[in-house]
C-alpha cells in the first residue's frame, strides 16, 4: 500500500525497526497502531508470530489489522479498541507477553486531515478532536465548560503558549455571544488574542491552543504516564509480566510534554539498572526523511532493553 490510499506515513521507521531487532516467532505489542505503518514492517521482519494492536480510533484499527494480516499472512494478529493505558491489563488477560513494544504518540494523518476530527486548522471543521470518537466529552465541551482560569491552565501546561491568558480571555468573552464549535472560529480567536504579534508567530497563533485541548481531551499524558507505569513495573519485575525480560521498548514522542515523562523514566530505570538504554540521546528524522514527511520534524525516538536479571547476580 502507498501513502495515498493508507493515509500515514510511520515515522523513523528505520530507526524503530533497528530499537526493535524483529525476530521470528516473536509477540509484538503496538500501543498506538494508527494506519499500521510500523506494524507491517515489524511483521514482515517477524514473518511469523503475533502482533497485538491496540488504537482508540476504532476505524484505524481495523484498517490496521487488515494491511497486517496482509503484509504477514502467517502472524496472528489480536486488535484491541482500547487506550493504550491498559496494555498491561489487556496482555495479563490473554496470556501475552510481548518481546517488543511501541507507542508512537503521534495523531495519524489521516486524523488530522479530515475536517470532520476537528485535530486540524486547514480546514474548518466541528471543534472536536476526540482519538475516540465514542468517548463523551469533546473539545467543544471543554470550550463550553471550563473557567476562564482553568482554560487558560489547559492552554498554558499543555500548549505552552505564553498568551494562554489573552486567549482564555477572548474565548469567554465571545462564547457568552454565541458557542463556539467550529476550528475556524476557535482559531479566528486566537488569531485576534494575538493581535499584531499573530503575523510574527513562526506557527499558526493556534497551533499551541489545538494542542493543548487535544491533550486534555484524550488525557494523553494521564494515560502515557499509566502506561510508563506498566513499563516500570514490568522492568523492576525482571520478566515473567506483561514484557518479556529482555523485551525492547521504544516510545516516538512529538513534544516536550510528552518526551520530558519518557526520558525521566527511562533514565530512572538505567539508574537502578533494570534497563539497558539502547539510545541515550533521542533519535530524530533525517533532513530527509522531513523533507519527504514534514511532520517527522519533531519526532523524538527512545527505546530501552529490559535486564532480565540484576547485574550483580
Amino acid at each position: 500500500m502507498t501513502e495515498i490510499n493508507t493515509g500515514h506515513t510511520p515515522v523513523l521507521l528505520e530507526e524503530v525497526l533497528a530499537a526493535l531487532e524483529p525476530s521470528p516467532g516473536e509477540t509484538y505489542v503496538d500501543a498506538t497502531a494508527g494506519r499500521g505503518g510500523h506494524a507491517c514492517a515489524v511483521a514482515r521482519r517477524m514473518e511469523r508470530g503475533r502482533v497485538v494492536l491496540f488504537d482508540r480510533d476504532g476505524n484505524n484499527l481495523a484498517f490496521a489489522q487488515s494491511r497486517v494480516q496482509i503484509a504477514a499472512p502467517e502472524c496472528e494478529v489480536i486488535a484491541l479498541h482500547r487506550d493504550f493505558r491498559f496494555a498491561e491489563s489487556e496482555c495479563r488477560a490473554r496470556g501475552i507477553v510481548a518481546d517488543m513494544f511501541l507507542a508512537d504518540l503521534g495523531v495519524s494523518s489521516n486524523q488530522l486531515d479530515v475536517a470532520e476530527r476537528g485535530f486540524g486548522l486547514q480546514q474548518d471543521g466541528p471543534l472536536d478532536m476526540r482519538l475516540d470518537p465514542s468517548t463523551p466529552q469533546s473539545a467543544t465541551d471543554l470550550i463550553r465548560d471550563l473557567s476562564e482560569t482553568e482554560l487558560a491552565d489547559v492552554i498554558f501546561h499543555l500548549g505552552e503558549d505564553p498568551y494562554a491568558r489573552r486567549i482564555a480571555r477572548k474565548v469567554v468573552q465571545s462564547r457568552a455571544g454565541e458557542p463556539i464549535i467550529t476550528t475556524a472560529h476557535l482559531a479566528r480567536l486566537v488569531c485576534e488574542a494575538y493581535g499584531s504579534r499573530a503575523r510574527a508567530s513562526r506557527l499558526h497563533p493556534a497551533t499551541r491552543t489545538f494542542m493543548a485541548l487535544r491533550i486534555a481531551v484524550n488525557d494523553e499524558l494521564g494515560a502515557l504516564g499509566d502506561l510508563l507505569k506498566s513499563v516500570a513495573s514490568a522492568a523492576r519485575s525482571h520478566g515473567g509480566g506483561w514484557l518479556n525480560g529482555k523485551a525492547r521498548v521504544a516510545v516516538i514522542s512529538f513534544h516536550s510534554l510528552e518526551d520530558r515523562q519518557v526520558k525521566r523514566m527511562f533514565a530512572a530505570l538505567a539508574d537502578d539498572q533494570v534497563v539497558q538504554r539502547r539510545t541515550r540521546k533521542p533519535e530524530v528524522a533525517s533532513d530527509t526523511e522531513v523533507a519527504a514527511n514534514p511532520r517527522a520534524r519533531s519526532a523524538r525516538l527512545r527505546s530501552l532493553s529490559l535486564i532480565s536479571h540484576h547485574l550483580d547476580l
